[in-house]
């Protein structure tokens, strides 16, 4: 026996004795208690040492539970207690501060200067002008529309990102719809289709048709034109989105756990209530890089000419040169493409996929950037970054390195209250926003969550503003990835980007100029699929 396993005897034998001893002496409330409770004991822990099925109860009876009390309230402890402003992950306190005092519009300043140390490895900053510039107005606005689409949208610089109804409550979607609208910018459904209450106050929507086709789609799940038209023609729809991937887990299909599908959610998806949503890997409209441009054209067409794109976390570069290759063989263009970064994002993913899969926002919307450059076509497409904007300088980096606009998804929620409790996949959100239990989701009062994601959407453009002008610029577009710099090992500052070199206009039609490794990408890429043999890739040549 161990040593624990004794002490479980010796205090069972005891305090059974002592308890009775008490009891029969003296028939009070106080003797009751300690009766029941050395009783409790005692059947506590012969079950740890006789049926459970865990070793640490076996060894450690009764004592075990503490062990597993402590566990539960981790995370809650390593937030509140133990952790510093700069070091938790995703978002650490300084930056959750940051979106909560702008979100209710209280002071966001810091005193005693930066707790950052401005020396490390890969930590990025700007080079400021001395000479201010401010915004004009006419520079506040993108619009996203190419040669093809006859309805084009007058986009917000900042847009709320994917997240759908069933992965957020009704209350929160309501309130981030709401915000949308107070704050003139968009709002996008992610892949649960358009609910009644993305339509109740009237905020942009950007559609997003994700892989399982929801909103669009017959019950055995192939695509539904009639259905996709009904909805498209909504006023409220100013965009929609084709999902390949999300940075959460590029190359998995979304998950909306059972717990979570109530009968109204499983009645906007035609999906049974009984069993997980999992939504296939691939889009069964979009198996190769024709078949997804034919469905955007088709897209464009049924919704009346409405700006239709898709998004996707970027992988192989090759792969993408492969869309590229696709809209020069069928003269077909999205109007624009989300680019999601592998830190994100709201959803439920399996570790390995969101740990190991994928490239980050920056790098993926400098790859992007670079190939519709290198192959002449940047003019007529949009590109929407996508992944953890917090400040305004993740916003004017996103930009810089080639991003037209911006989505948020996760500092939005945090707008709503999001306590980062990392329990959206479970319905047991503490904040009422990532759950359907009723109970918990009626604690969101949508005028005033509303209020504070229009708050957070003003105060962060006012400061990416500012930071623009401090540059010595007058319009955010004229940004452009050399100006975000990044601290080498050695301690010199170097342009972000510098270890792929950046693409001249037309570059990838004419193989000698392209360059390392963008020739080799080029030469192993096809319009007709998206694999890509990756036998080997040479390392890029440092431009710094």
């Amino acid at each position: 026996m161990t040593v624990m396993q004794v002490v479980y005897w010796l205090i069972a034998s005891v305090g059974n004795f002592s308890a009775y001893y008490f009891w029969s002496e003296s028939d009070s409330l106080l003797s009751n208690i300690l009766l029941i409770s050395s009783l409790a004991y005692t059947a506590i822990g012969f079950y740890d040492l006789k049926i459970s099925p865990h070793n640490l109860n076996r060894l450690y009876p009764v004592v075990a539970y503490i062990r597993y009390f402590l566990e539960s309230y981790r995370v809650e402890i390593q937030q509140y207690f133990i952790a510093n402003d700069t070091e938790e992950r995703p978002f650490n306190r300084e930056q959750r501060s940051l979106v909560y005092q702008r979100a209710k519009n209280v002071r966001d300043t810091i005193a005693f200067g930066t707790q950052r140390d401005l020396l490390e490895d890969n930590y990025l900053s700007l080079w400021h002008s001395m000479s201010p510039k401010n915004i004009s107005g006419e520079a506040k606005k993108v619009s996203i529309g190419g040669p093809n689409c006859t309805l084009p949208y007058e986009a917000s610089y900042l847009n709320i990102s994917a997240m759908s109804f069933g992965s957020l409550s009704s209350r929160a979607i309501e309130a981030l719809n709401l915000g949308a609208k107070k704050a003139g910018c968009y709002h996008n459904t992610g892949e649960g289709s358009i609910s009644p209450y993305h339509l109740r106050h009237d905020g942009d929507i950007v559609w997003q048709i994700g892989t399982g086709l929801f909103g669009c789609r017959n019950d055995d799940g192939n695509f539904n034109p009639a259905l996709f038209e009904k909805n498209a023609a909504l006023p409220q729809v100013k965009m929609i989105e084709v999902k390949l991937s999300q940075g959460a887990k590029p190359g998995h299909g979304g998950v909306l756990p059972k717990a979570k599908i109530t009968r109204e959610i499983a009645d906007i998806r035609h999906i049974p209530m009984e069993k997980d949503c999992i939504s296939p890997a691939v889009n069964p409209e979009c198996t190769t890089p024709i078949a997804l441009l034919s469905f955007v054209q088709k897209l464009r067409t049924l919704s009346g000419g409405k700006p239709v794109g898709f998004k996707l976390c970027v992988g192989n570069p090759a792969e993408f040169l492969s869309l590229c290759k696709a809209m020069l063989k069928t003269g077909i263009t999205p109007d624009f493409i989300t680019v999601d970064g592998a830190e994100g994002g709201t959803g439920a993913a399996p570790v390995e996929f969101t740990n190991r899969l994928g490239v980050t926002c920056l790098e993926g919307v400098y790859l992007v950037n670079n190939a519709l450059v290198g192959v002449g076509l940047r003019e007529k497409i949009r590109i929407i970054a996508s992944g953890k904007t917090a400040s305004s300088f993740d916003l004017l980096a996103k930009i810089s390195v080639g991003a037209d606009i911006v989505n948020a998804a996760r500092t939005m929620m945090m707008a709503l209250g999001c306590v980062q409790s990392r329990t959206c996949n479970s319905n047991h959100c503490p904040a009422g926003i990532a759950t359907q239990d009723p109970a918990r989701t009626k604690a969101i009062d949508v005028n005033v969550k509303s209020e504070r994601v229009k708050n957070f959407h003003h105060n962060t453009l006012k400061n990416f503003y500012e930071l623009v002008g401090s540059m010595g610029l007058d319009d955010p577009a004229k940004l452009k990835p050399h100006m975000i710099k990044r601290r080498s090992a050695d301690g010199l500052l170097i342009p972000i980007g510098s270890f792929i070199s950046p693409l001249k206009p037309n570059a990838l039609l004419d193989k000698e100029h392209a360059g390392k490794p963008w020739q080799e990408w080029w030469e192993r890429s096809s319009a007709d699929q998206f694999y890509v043999e990756d036998d080997y890739f040479s390392m890029p040549e440092s431009v710094n």
